[in-house]
């Protein structure tokens, strides 16, 4: 019953937030349809300095006051898992859920998953709370509607379900994966509501071929470096986030200078969802991709270091479809292939070393674009090769080197 009422109330929260980041674009962009990129160039430059000011104004003001509101202390997914014993406060998390989609919506350079899934544990914490379940339990149902959240936003039942396991529970256990898939396929068919059941990501047909095949297994150490910086870059960040009244204006300030910099390059703003289309559509010339994949992480670094809470997961495969896409532009002068193919391969290996998750990313990505006959070999070629770097690196999660030091 707690599982299927957690599937229920995370499919319903994560509905109701991507219907509250879409009207926050809508807004703040002047929109009605197309993509948020079509939207965000329409705008113009002005425009978007002014959007995201006001979105730095709207996160530092509102946190603020949230915090005020809620009292000391900041809901996160991971430190409630595996430091709190799964206890999420409920009006502090579901406020902060609220505070991040609208600025993602208004353009911060963050992802979108962090609130479905903050929502989502919270609901189940609250349940856990009604059934007087034990830790393990309390834990596990926490971490089930962290992942069913997700699940729901991004169409990815399974990826969800392995999301749970790989990276919040850390096991890949028989015994717990019944729960975490049913409450990621309850969430993800109550999502369809109102949320679009298609694939996210538009992908042309790739074929397999050698290029792509060895293209693979030489770009893996590569993303598996990137994914090292990326990650430490994340944790510098953290360790910088504003403290006493600083969290009331460095997000104005870094999101105008983010802002000023989407001026000359617009696809900057927002998640990075439309940057991973348009590398699988190979509609980036060389140049932007280097420009974007030295701009892109350093971006949205700058804005978690602010103090404003947001996701990681579509900035960071983002970065691996930049890195992809620059280095096929390179590969098919020696070898033609596929370019949709090399953003796809260069984003499942950084996202698989960042999370240190090899199962759940190569599942997502298969999910997300909806192929996985000529992907698969390459996709598991290139995360071996980028997981084999990060861990001789010691490298943790993108979510672990996030949590408060003891």
């Amino acid at each position: 019953m707690l599982v299927l009422a957690t599937g229920v109330l995370a499919g319903l929260a994560g509905a109701a937030l991507m219907v509250l980041l879409h009207t926050a674009g809508h807004l703040t962009y002047a929109y009605r349809s197309g993509s948020f990129l079509a939207a965000v160039e329409r705008a113009g430059a002005p425009r978007r300095v002014v959007a995201l000011a006001l979105a730095g104004a709207v996160a530092g003001i509102g946190w603020w006051l949230l915090r005020w509101w809620t009292g000391p202390g900041g809901p996160e997914v991971s430190a409630a898992l595996w430091r709190d014993k799964g206890h999420l406060p409920l009006r502090r998390s579901l406020g902060t859920a609220v505070l991040s989609v609208v600025i993602v919506g208004m353009g911060a350079s963050l992802g979108r998953e962090a609130a479905p899934r903050l929502a989502g544990a919270a609901l189940a914490s609250r349940l856990s709370d009604w059934a007087r379940l034990d830790t393990a339990h309390r834990r596990l149902l926490a971490a089930c509607g962290a992942g069913a959240g997700m699940a729901c936003v991004y169409n990815v039942p399974l990826g969800g379900a392995l999301l749970t396991l790989e990276v919040m529970l850390g096991v890949l256990s028989l015994r717990l994966a019944l729960p975490a898939l049913a409450t990621s396929c309850i969430a993800t068919a109550v999502g369809w509501i109102l949320l679009p059941s298609g694939p996210t990501y538009q992908l042309p047909d790739v074929p397999l071929s050698a290029s792509l095949t060895v293209f693979a297994v030489l770009i893996g150490p590569f993303a598996g470096l990137l994914a090292v910086g990326w990650v430490r870059l994340i944790r510098i960040a953290h360790e910088l986030r504003p403290k006493g009244w600083r969290p009331l204006v460095a997000p104005l300030l870094v999101f105008t200078a983010v802002g000023a910099l989407a001026v000359p390059y617009p696809q900057l703003l927002g998640n990075g969802k439309d940057i991973i289309q348009l590398t699988l559509g190979a509609q980036l010339a060389a140049p932007a991709l280097v420009a974007l994949l030295l701009l892109k992480p350093i971006a949205t670094a700058a804005s978690l270091g602010s103090g404003a809470s947001g996701g990681l997961f579509t900035p960071t495969v983002a970065t691996g479809a930049l890195l992809g896409a620059l280095a096929g532009q390179g590969w098919t002068l020696a070898w033609p292939g596929a370019p949709a193919g090399f953003a796809v391969v260069g984003a499942a290996a950084v996202l698989a070393a960042a999370m240190q998750a090899p199962v759940a990313a190569i599942v997502l990505m298969l999910e997300l674009t909806r192929t996985i006959d000529a992907l698969m070999v390459p996709l598991l070629l290139a995360v071996t090769g980028a997981m084999v770097v990060s861990r001789r690196l010691d490298t943790p999660s993108i979510y672990s080197v996030r949590l408060p030091a003891q």
